[in-house]
């Protein structure tokens, strides 16, 4: 029901962007941005409010805050994210579910290593606000992900009896 409704909403806007990119393209962008914006706004809130702009102690180490802020988002934008492009974007894959799931946490690992390292160096090197940085960070990191997602984590294994002309 709710893929269905997800699907739906798609479809309704897609007719307009359906000359300058394919449905799947264009599922990816509603999930993925979708997933962005969420994972955002967990960032800022837990940057601003949870972590209050401090340090985050643990006890063996102590997080800037918005580095606790991006691992926190990205917990959430982890199972969002998977969800959608399995059930959504990449329905075509036939790879079984665990694999894609770990190809996925692969991918999520790299692109959060990438994100750390970046949204570090926009801050401390670059002087920048934390909030602008995760954003600057985010957008380099768009096209990573889509890269990742087609061509490793639900790419289209071919089958014996897939002949190539």
């Amino acid at each position: 029901m709710i893929k269905k409704g997800i699907l739906s909403l798609i479809s309704f806007f897609y007719p307009p962007f359906s000359k300058i990119m394919p449905l799947q393209t264009f599922r990816y962008a509603a999930c993925g941005g979708s997933n962005a914006v969420m994972g955002f706004f967990i960032f800022v809130t837990c940057h601003k409010y949870v972590f209050k702009e401090e340090q985050f102690d643990i006890g063996l180490y102590a997080f800037k805050s918005y580095n606790a802020a991006l691992f926190v988002s990205t917990c959430f934008s982890f199972v969002m994210g998977f969800t959608l492009n399995k059930y959504i974007v990449f329905t075509t894959s036939n790879l079984k579910g665990h694999i894609q799931l770990f190809r996925y946490s692969l991918s999520l690992l790299l692109n959060l290593a990438i994100n750390y390292f970046l949204l570090n160096f926009f801050v401390q090197y670059l002087n920048l606000d934390a909030v602008l940085a995760q954003i600057i960070t985010t957008i380099l990191i768009i096209g990573i992900s889509y890269i990742s997602q087609s061509y490793f984590t639900f790419k289209v294994k071919k089958t014996p009896d897939h002949h190539v002309l």
